[in-house]
């Protein structure tokens, strides 16, 4: 059986993970969290690369990042739908690895690609449904902790509910998007990055700097929550005001 994780990455496909939020992954597993990433699909539909290599490359940049479960869910590519099968199909899986906190995409109604933006409620409601017995009498209740969304490269979203300081895992979330070879060789965009001319690296890079120069440090990765967060000592805040 499948170990627990302290925290689930869900993604549409296989590369995506690492490009929204993999600093924030090698960071807790630097910290000596349990990390997981759950590919929603297989990637099929990607118009380089197959399938079969694309899971090597995820395996490999998993290892990169330190992560210790990866896992697909085998949803269509193209085709993902929040629907009561979907829902109880990933319900099962935050049953069986328990996590605490789940990231997921940004929320609707925007992204580029269709299936970033119908994730993002699928997740939701799953983690929802996960937490009620009848889901699946067969298995106990469980439901994870918090929900945060990953909003980097989104620009409709004003402002980050909060920005994870990723300075010292940087090299390491280039060096696993960079083990995809068959989608990023010679890219100059993906996913939710839209290109300038550069190197999809060097957009990365410059990014990731302005999601760190909100906090103050060298680089960043920026989540969202619909709740307010909670602040148990205001004299020990970070981030300089000035």
């Amino acid at each position: 059986m499948t170990q627990p994780v302290d925290l689930l990455a869900i993604a549409p496909h296989p590369d995506d993970a690492e490009l929204i939020c993999g600093g924030t992954l090698a960071k807790a597993a630097r910290d000596g969290r349990s990390v997981g990433i759950l590919d929603l699909t297989r990637g099929e539909m990607a118009s380089r690369g197959t399938p079969e290599l694309r899971a090597e490359e995820a395996a490999r940049a998993a290892a990169i990042l330190g992560v210790t479960t990866r896992e697909s869910l085998g949803l269509p590519d193209a085709g993902i739908v929040n629907t009561p099968d979907t829902r109880r199909q990933l319900a099962l899986v935050f049953r069986r690895l328990r996590p605490r906190v789940v990231i997921a995409p940004a929320p609707a109604p925007f992204g580029r690609h269709p299936d970033h933006r119908v994730a993002a409620e699928l997740i939701r409601d799953a983690v929802f449904m996960a937490g009620l017995a009848r889901t699946d009498t067969s298995t106990p209740a469980f439901r994870p902790f918090k929900v945060v969304h990953a909003i980097t490269y989104r620009e409709d979203f004003v402002r980050p509910t909060f920005v994870v300081d990723i300075t010292d895992t940087f090299d390491s979330k280039l060096a696993a998007i960079e083990a995809y070879a068959s989608q990023f060789g010679g890219a100059t965009q993906a996913g939710e990055v839209y290109p300038n001319g550069e190197p999809l690296a060097d957009i990365i890079r410059h990014q990731s700097a302005h999601y760190g120069s909100l906090i103050r440090v060298k680089y960043g990765e920026p989540f969202f929550t619909t709740e307010t967060m909670q602040v148990h000592d205001i004299t020990r805040l970070d981030v300089s005001t000035f």
